[in-house]
């Protein structure tokens, strides 16, 4: 990803890049120079970027899925100290889709049953997909009796599918679906572009895509 964030803020004359974190290069140094921090690399370099922006008091998005309890309990507390926007998927898309799913399954109610069907590449290594179970915790949150319904996952790993995904609920009358498909990976990154515009200038805490996207600014 870091390369696919390089190539897009090439394409913007508003955004500059510092550099990107290797073993080879000093992140201290990076963070130091950078107004905002990217973060795409892996659970055990995520917590070496959360205490660096601590450290020099910089915003953060981070893109990094597979994060365990005590790593999300880290992040959350750097939220408390600087502005994070965290999410499993920087898709705008997906943010919408969320938003979209939420608002259906509050309306329906619970006669409907639900499936998330996702396809990705056949190197992708969890499964679900930590959009799918983002997707899921949307229809729980959502639900009026929380435990009242049960999701089906399907999952496919074909080709070199980037992702798509699809909420399908089913009555026994009728059935409402909404999908999304990735077409590049470069979407991740230009969500990510995004979100560290938006982020310049907020207040502590953690946001998700949702509020990058969505949230009602008269509202802060």
């Amino acid at each position: 990803m870091g390369q696919a964030i390089a190539r897009r803020l090439a394409e913007r004359p508003d955004l500059g890049l510092v550099g990107i974190w290797a073993r080879d290069t000093d992140l201290d140094a990076l963070v130091d120079a950078a107004d905002v921090v990217i973060d795409f690399s892996l659970p055990a370099g995520t917590e070496q970027v959360l205490q660096a922006v601590t450290r020099h008091a910089k915003p953060l998005v981070c893109g990094v899925s597979g994060l365990n309890d005590e790593q999300m309990r880290q992040l959350d507390a750097v939220a408390a100290q600087v502005p994070v926007v965290y999410d499993r998927n920087m898709s705008l898309g997906i943010a919408v889709l969320e938003r979209a799913v939420r608002d259906a399954v509050a309306s329906l109610g619970p006669d409907f049953a639900v499936v998330i069907a996702e396809t990705h590449h056949v190197h992708k290594k969890d499964a679900p997909s930590g959009t799918a179970l983002k997707l899921g915790e949307a229809v729980i949150q959502a639900q009026a009796a929380p435990g009242g319904r049960e999701i089906e996952y399907r999952v496919e790993r074909q080709g070199e599918v980037p992702g798509d995904h699809e909420v399908i609920m089913t009555s026994p009358v009728e059935l409402l679906s909404f999908s999304h498909s990735v077409t590049s990976r470069d979407v991740f990154a230009d969500g990510a572009l995004h979100a560290a515009c938006w982020l310049l200038g907020r207040p502590t805490g953690r946001y998700s895509m949702g509020d990058v996207l969505l949230r009602n600014p008269g509202a802060e």
